[in-house]
Order: C-alpha cells, then structure tokens, then sequence
C-alpha cells in the first residue's frame, strides 16, 4: 500500500471526549468494531452513522442498535430523491445505471424513511437538503420534495434534522424558512461563508464542520468558524471523505477528528480541551442522547 492511500496515523488523543457528528461506516474499510476502538483511543467515543438511502439507513438503523456509541440518522439524500423519480440512465449520480419509478416510488420510499425515524436509535433524519453540484435541473423538484418530506418527518418524531447544502444555500434557507425548521437543526460538512453563519446563528441551526475547514483553499469556511459561536459548533469526518490536512486524499474515519478539531481550535483561539468540551456538549443537545 503505498503512503498515498495507506490510513493516516493515529493521532494524539484529546483530553476530552467528542462524538463524530457525521460519518459513513459503511462505506469505509474494515470492520464497525476495529473503526469504533480506534476511535475511542484517541478520544472519539460517540459517532453518528448517517443513511443516504434506503438501504443505507437500515444499516444506520441495525448498527445502531448494535454498539453503544453509535447514533443513526436515516434519509434519501439530496441525490438519491431525483435518481429514485428519474431514474439514472447516463451516470450522472456515479452510483451505476437504474430504471427510474416516479413520483409513486419517492413516496414508497419516504414511507420507508418515516417508519426508521420512529425507532428509538434513530436520533436524526437526514442527511437531507439540496444539491445543486451533481443534479442537474430537471432533479431539482425531486430533490425539493424530498427536502420539504424529510424536514416534516423530523418534526413529527422530534428528531435532529441533518442538512446537506451542496451550492445551495439560498434555497435551502428559504426551504426551511418555508416549512419551519425542526427545533435541532444541523448544516452537515458546513459550506457556507461568515454571512450564512450569521443567519444560522440568527436561527440557532447547529454548524458541523468537516477535515475541509484544513484545506488550503478554505479560508472563506475558517471565517465562517471564527463567526459561528462555540455553542452552536460541531465537528464530523464525513467519512471516508474530506481527509483533513496533511492527510489529504487518504481514506478518512472517525479517529481522525482530533486533526480537525485542532485546526478548529486554533481558528477559534480556543484551548482544544474548551472546543473539545463545547462540541462534546452541543453534539447530544444536538441529536438528543
């Protein structure tokens, strides 16, 4: 294996537990029990496991109940809404080819998502929202059902709802805006600029930061930090995405938060053990354990 895709180091453990706001154990290398152990030695003793679809948020649903520190989220993501209506004849969605099944067939399957959040697991549903990057215009009223769907079910089971806002934000503010934000509202892998964490400050949502907040090119996510108040902030690895700096490219997983929550910290001027306790705090406000 070379260096380049070889897992990065364990890094040093934090002085205070925190959860994983975010991640995808199903889709990373190795077992759930070799993820949640290397995790807990450096401090990372709770994750929440999010689905993106249906059967994805089953896995959520049986591995939660499985293991302790393990939290479930279940939804259709942005992109699964317009490829379960349309179908997937061209590749778009990178997730193979497949008949699409209509209106009729977002409805089956938002009943689906409706019977998981029910379950006591459960803590969230999402991750929701819109995505702009990778469905094109003829999806987005699929998306924008499935968006308005999920934020009604989150409210009906008083569970978090988890945003994913992918070039966005506009429309999913207004959405929310629209329908009623459920009381615990958090914006997954945050992506927006100092302005948008005001408003979301403004309206309380919760604001997960991701290993991009590291990466170079992101200055316009640290001023977005340094903005959101140390209440209302959590951090996640999205995993196996978004390796943080200087692992970069290489798989990612739970027990790299300590990498992001020190960058994090140090955007905020805060003591890593402060941040570290903030997080730990807002996470189970957040998601209700």
């Amino acid at each position: 294996m070379s260096s380049k895709s070889a897992p990065p180091p364990l890094p040093d453990p934090l002085g205070v537990p925190v959860a994983d706001s975010h991640t995808h154990l199903d889709m990373q290398e190795g077992t759930v029990e070799e993820a949640l152990a290397r995790a807990a030695a450096v401090g990372v003793t709770t994750v929440v496991q999010v689905g993106c679809d249906i059967k994805g948020s089953r896995w959520a649903v049986e591995t939660a109940a499985a293991h302790e520190g393990v939290h479930a989220a279940v939804a259709l993501h942005p992109n699964e809404a317009p490829r379960i209506v349309l179908g997937d004849p061209d590749g778009w969605s990178r997730q193979g080819a497949r008949e699409g099944g209509g209106d009729s067939a977002l409805d089956d399957a938002l009943t689906e998502i409706d019977r998981l959040a029910a379950l006591d697991q459960v803590k969230a549903v999402g991750e929701t929202g819109l995505d702009y990057f990778r469905t094109g215009p003829d999806g987005i009223a699929a998306q924008e059902r499935s968006f308005r769907a999920h934020i009604e079910i989150a409210k009906r089971h008083d569970k978090a709802l988890v945003i994913h806002d992918r070039e966005a934000h506009a429309d999913v503010l207004r959405i929310l805006a629209e329908e009623g934000a459920p009381e615990r509202t958090v914006f997954h892998c945050y992506s927006g600029d100092a302005d948008m964490a005001e408003v979301c400050t403004a309206k309380g949502y919760f604001m997960s930061f991701a290993g991009n907040v590291t990466f170079k090119n992101a200055q316009p996510l640290r001023d977005a930090l340094t903005v959101a108040p140390a209440e209302l902030v959590l951090v996640e690895t999205d995993a196996p995405f978004l390796t943080p700096a200087p692992y970069r490219g290489r798989p990612n997983a739970p027990y790299l938060i300590p990498v992001t929550l020190r960058a994090m910290a140090a955007v905020k001027g805060l003591d890593e053990d402060t941040l570290a306790a903030a997080i730990s705090a807002n996470t189970a406000l957040a998601f209700g354990y």
